[in-house]
């Protein structure tokens, strides 16, 4: 079976097309046949070795990839999912079998939802780690309606899906943009968008001058947006910040790898995106064995939505 990934951490030179095992579904399982994959910053994070366990002797190959969309072609004992089902699925690529950049990936049936008819798998397969990510970081939060939500970061991916989550929750969100991107972050429903940079609090605090209940970092800034929040607030974090909380401010740290098997999170995803909540955003879709392109144009910066590889 063809699958994307690397024998040897590196650069995005390393990957390369590879011919690994055929897997099968197991109980409470199914197995997708990938036609699109989702290039997300992890993946790079896994071909570099940022991830590798320095006491592991895993030889591998690894294999990137954190989200797929597809059709179901094989169920285990007691799946609650059918042959030709199309649906999307989160992966988590650490694991011994690898990620999504594959013909076909195993997973929990727990990890799955339903694509609605009108959503094709190059779309598709941008939603759902990263959807899972915002509801996670929000529901660690623990923000009610009414309060108040800096985002920043607003124009990614990650970003985009907690404007669009956080105003289904009924919070007010004010969202920092580079000037280019200041149309996009408020289609996508931000409350108030300010300029992006180092100044994003003084920012913040012009539009919320008491501070802002929450800030969800998805620009990997939390230094710069400390002083938007005020006393008693709390940071949603998801790529590890851990410096100096003052002022009372709680930092939460999330990691959505530990959550991928949450039905009831990802159930509540599927409906809102059938409800047309969301905006799946594909910036380009290359062939498959160009993934050292795509990871390339990543690590670049400013790509807008998401690069999908193409498995069809």
């Amino acid at each position: 079976m063809r699958a994307i990934g690397v024998t040897e951490f590196g650069g995005p030179e390393n990957l390369q097309v590879l011919d690994v095992p055929e897997p099968h579904a197991g109980p409470g399982e199914v197995r997708i046949r990938v036609h699109a994959a989702t290039v997300n910053p992890t993946d790079s994070g896994l071909r570099s070795g940022r991830y590798a366990d320095p006491s592991s002797d895993e030889q591998g190959p690894f294999i990137p990839g954190a989200d797929a969309a597809g059709v179901v072609d094989e169920v285990g004992e007691g799946s609650r999912w059918s042959v030709g089902d199309r649906v999307a699925a989160v992966v988590v690529p650490m694991r011994p079998a690898g990620g999504a950049y594959a013909d076909q990936v195993v997973v929990p049936d727990a990890s799955v939802l339903r694509l609605p008819d009108d959503v094709d798998f190059n779309a598709g397969s941008t939603f759902v780690m990263n959807a899972l990510t915002a509801r996670l970081v929000l529901d660690d939060l623990g923000l009610s309606a009414g309060q108040t939500l800096a985002v920043t970061g607003a124009a990614g991916a990650f970003g985009g899906y907690v404007v669009q989550m956080a105003k289904a929750d009924g919070l007010r969100v004010v969202a920092d943009a580079a000037e280019k991107d200041e149309e996009l972050v408020r289609s996508l429903g931000a409350d108030d968008v300010v300029g992006r940079g180092d100044d994003v609090a003084a920012h913040i605090r012009a539009k919320v001058p008491d501070g802002v209940d929450g800030l969800v970092d998805g620009a990997v800034q939390a230094e710069l947006g400390i002083p938007a929040v005020k006393d008693g607030g709390v940071i949603g974090s998801v790529r590890g910040w851990s410096g100096e909380q003052e002022r009372g401010i709680t930092v939460k740290p999330t990691l959505v790898y530990d959550s991928v098997t949450r039905a009831d999170l990802l159930e509540r995803l599927e409906q809102q995106l059938a409800d047309g909540v969301y905006t799946l955003r594909v910036a380009k879709v290359l062939p498959a064995e160009r993934a050292e392109q795509a990871h390339r144009e990543l690590e670049a910066g400013g790509v807008r939505g998401r690069i999908v590889l193409d498995f069809s």
